[in-house]
């Protein structure tokens, strides 16, 4: 995909780092027909989702196709500091691949 497809945001409060981000994606189901012409429309859904920080693997989730469009996914990490880089990075069923990265403030 050309476009930036994901908003990833970190904040750490009480030294709890809360992280935030909408993933831009059809998750099209497979299961769902074409209204013009009737044939079933391909499935294209992302499959797992890894969360790094400064490089290490802190988070990972599979998704499957009963997840909607556009997924957003919230979750916390204890520590981190102000500044450290956090990475996001999806894959889908079609072997598409997207990453971000954003620091904590």
């Amino acid at each position: 995909m050309n476009r930036k497809t994901i908003k990833l945001r970190a904040k750490l409060k009480n030294g709890v780092t809360t992280v935030r981000s909408l993933m831009l994606h059809p998750m099209e189901t497979g299961l769902r027909k074409d209204k013009k012409t009737g044939k079933a429309m391909p499935a294209h859904y992302i499959q797992e989702v890894a969360c790094r920080h400064n490089g290490e693997l802190k988070v990972t989730t599979e998704f499957g196709i009963s997840v909607s469009k556009n997924p957003f996914l919230q979750f916390e990490l204890e520590g981190g500091e102000k500044g450290d880089i956090l990475e996001l990075t999806w894959r889908d069923n079609r072997g598409e691949t997207e990453s971000a990265t954003t620091q904590i403030k």
